[in-house]
Parts: C-alpha cells; sequence; structure tokens
C-alpha cells in the first residue's frame, strides 16, 4: 500500500471510529499550593496545525485531528505533574511536555485521567490541546505541581532500534505538525504524536541509518504514522500495545506474528512492518534507498548532553567523516535537526550561519559537522574536545 493510501485510510478510520458522543477528558481535583492558569484556546499561530477557533471554541478546521500549541509557560517552582480540566464535546485530548534545560524537551505526556506526569522535575511546561473533526474545546484550565514520584535519571545513551521504513512522499500534502510538504522534503514520520516536533523545530530528531551504517542522515519528526498514532514503541511504558516488547512497533508484530489479527488500531490490515516514514528526501538524498527497507533508528531525546539545532538557508548540511570539507559525506543533517554533540575538533574554516568557524562537533560515530551551522546558545564549544 502506497503512502498516500494509507494516509487516506487513516483519515477515514479515524473518522469511522469516533463514537457520536466521546467525553472530555476528565477533570481531576486541582491540587493544592500549585500554580493554576487557563489556556488561551482562540490564538491560532504559526506553529498550529489544523485547527481553528471560532464560536467560542477550538475545533479541527479539516477532516483530520489538529494540534494548538501553547506557549511556553515559565513557573516559579519545579513541577512533574500537570493537571487540565477540560470542557468541550467530541474526542480531543490535552499533552503537556517540560523543558529539560537548553534546547531539550520531555516527550509530550497525555494528561491521562485528567494529569500529565513528567519524567522530570521542570520549571518550564508547554501545553499541546489535540482535536478531532467533530470536537469543540471550550475551556482548558491547568495547575502544575510536584508530585510524589520517584524519577529514573535519563539515558546518557539514546535508544536506538532495528525497524522498517518505508517512503512517505505525499509532496504538497500537510503533516500532523502542519509542515507543507516539499519535493524530496527531508522529515520523518513516527506513529505516535509522543515525539511530534512542532513546525519549525527539530525538538525530537531521529538519526535514521542504512543497516551498514554506510549512510545516516539527521532529521525532525514531523508526521504521525505509518499505520498507527499512539504506538510509542521506543519508550519502555508504551502508550499502546503494553505487552509487546519495547522497540517493536507494533505493525511489525501485526505483519509477522499475526499480532492483534494482523490489524492496525483502526481495523486495517497491515500490509508491511513500517515503523517509520521517511520523507523523499530523507529517502532518496540522506540514506540513497532505492526501496523500503530495515534501517536503524536512534531516538536522540531519549538520550543526554549538550545539543545543537541544525540553522541552514534550508537545504540539509553534509555529514562527513572528518573535520575537513573534502572528507568523505556520510550523509545528511537536515534543517532544524537537533543533534547531540559528543565531542568538538578543530578542522577545515567554514563559514556559516553563525559566522566562520574552524570547530567541527563530532554528533555521531564518525559523523562531522562544522559548528558554524549549528544553533548551541553559545559563542564557546558546549562539549569537551575529543
Amino acid at each position: 500500500m502506497t503512502g498516500k493510501n494509507r494516509r487516506i485510510a487513516l483519515a477515514v478510520a479515524a473518522a469511522l471510529a469516533l463514537p457520536p458522543a466521546f467525553a472530555a477528558v476528565p477533570a481531576q481535583a486541582a491540587p493544592s499550593g500549585g500554580t493554576s492558569w487557563q489556556a488561551d484556546l482562540s490564538t491560532v499561530d504559526g506553529d498550529d496545525a489544523g485547527v481553528a477557533y471560532a464560536g467560542g471554541a477550538l475545533r479541527a478546521s479539516g477532516p483530520e485531528a489538529g494540534y494548538l500549541v501553547l506557549p511556553e509557560r515559565k513557573l516559579d517552582r519545579r513541577v512533574n505533574r500537570v493537571v487540565a480540566g477540560t470542557q468541550g464535546t467530541g474526542a480531543f485530548e490535552v499533552d503537556v511536555r517540560g523543558k529539560l534545560g537548553g534546547q531539550d524537551w520531555t516527550e509530550w505526556t497525555p494528561a491521562s485521567g485528567g494529569a500529565a506526569v513528567l519524567p522530570a522535575d521542570v520549571s518550564t511546561v508547554q501545553v499541546r490541546v489535540e482535536a478531532d473533526p467533530g470536537s469543540a474545546v471550550t475551556g482548558v484550565e491547568l495547575t502544575a505541581d510536584e508530585a510524589p514520584q520517584l524519577r529514573a535519571a535519563a539515558a546518557a545513551t539514546p535508544l536506538t532500534y532495528k525497524v522498517f521504513a518505508t517512503r512517505e512522499g505525499l509532496t504538497g500534502g500537510t503533516t500532523a505538525n502542519g509542515h507543507v510538504i516539499a519535493s524530496r522534503d527531508h522529515f520523518v514520520a513516527l506513529p505516535s504524536g509522543r515525539g511530534l516536533a512542532p513546525k519549525a523545530t527539530g525538538d525530537y530528531t531521529v538519526r535514521v541509518c542504512k543497516t551498514d551504517g554506510s549512510r545516516c542522515e539527521y532529521t525532525p519528526v514531523w508526521d504521525v504514522g505509518p499505520w498507527n498514532t499512539k504506538d510509542d514503541y521506543w519508550n519502555a511504558n508504551r502508550q499502546s500495545w503494553t505487552d509487546l516488547p519495547q522497540g517493536k512497533p507494533e505493525a511489525q508484530a501485526a505483519y509477522q506474528d499475526g499480532y492483534n489479527g494482523g490489524k492496525d488500531e483502526f481495523g486495517r490490515k497491515v500490509a508491511n512492518p513500517a515503523g517509520i516514514d521517511l520523507g523523499d528526501g530523507t529517502f532518496l538524498d540522506g540514506l540513497q534507498l532505492s526501496d523500503n527497507g530495515w534501517v536503524n533508528v536512534t531516538y536522540l531525546w531519549t538520550g543526554s548532553g549538550p545539543t545543537g539545532t541544525v540553522k541552514t538557508a534550508g537545504d540539509p548540511m553534509n555529514v562527513r567523516s572528518s573535520a575537513s570539507t573534502s572528507a568523505s559525506i556520510k550523509g545528511l543533517a537536515a534543517n532544524y535537526a537537533k543533534v547531540t554533540i559528543e565531542c568538538y575538533v578543530e578542522g577545515d574554516s567554514v563559514t556559516g550561519t553563525y559566522g566562520t568557524s574552524v570547530i567541527w562537533d563530532r554528533i555521531g560515530p564518525g559523523h562531522y559537522v562544522s559548528d558554524s551551522y549549528l544553533y548551541t546558545g553559545s559563542d564557546e564549544p558546549v562539549a569537551p574536545h575529543c
């Protein structure tokens, strides 16, 4: 099945599966001593997708679910829980994430049962409201506080899994975060909104490589799919299909093992084991693939360490095998991709978005990019010398 047909089927299945009266997320009692505020649902701007505010309610503006991404909220204390009290009709969801420091965020965490418990203590949070077709969200009240729960430290090394990749295509279409797909575009889709980066950001970026490691691309997650929409298979505590092993997409289990009767969350027969969709530029230019196939995917936000965001005039930049403009090209780093900087070396002088520099950053095994194209928030190296 082609990517286009999968997307159309997804929208149709979602519409057919929607019950006539879906209850809004139940409101929990606001914790005492927390910080509370009312979400402004009326301001729809450039980082929002597929929603409109009219008649006192936020609604999906098209045939698929839309997202309203609210501004970052700086709090006067550190918190790890946000309770969401909601008003409205139809199917909608409130997701929350927290800023870990610098440019790094936690994943989007659904406010299941009315509360989103974050994996770390944070002082800046951001809220996203997802509205399905036919829904009307009239109010969201939020209260942030500290929940008395033990937390596991973030892993130093990001998670990597071997999954089946398909080519998305759909030039001219719109991704889940509102990006209009260009010819030979550079982005990926994962089957869960938990790792969906807002438009024109790389808050959630993957390194996707051929299984022999000969070509890789660092590229942002800008769409949701293939097959499923709530299958964050890379997480130990996944949102759905919790009996499957970590790292195995539901579509792969359905296709290979007959799991869930061989069907996805919408009841469709799974025609391939895909756990990631690749934009055409990532597929053809970054990895230089000729057909769908297995790849190694590293979910960079699941690790830790200093980061930098690729900023170019628009095209991806070359990733080289050493700190030289004549070194062999190992792949690409897409504009907006947020990469982990392992260490730095001195090499060829390069003039880029942020001036001229001889500093090159190692962003992966044998992968180097010029620091002159990375936004790190500092004029000095943010990682140790290699």
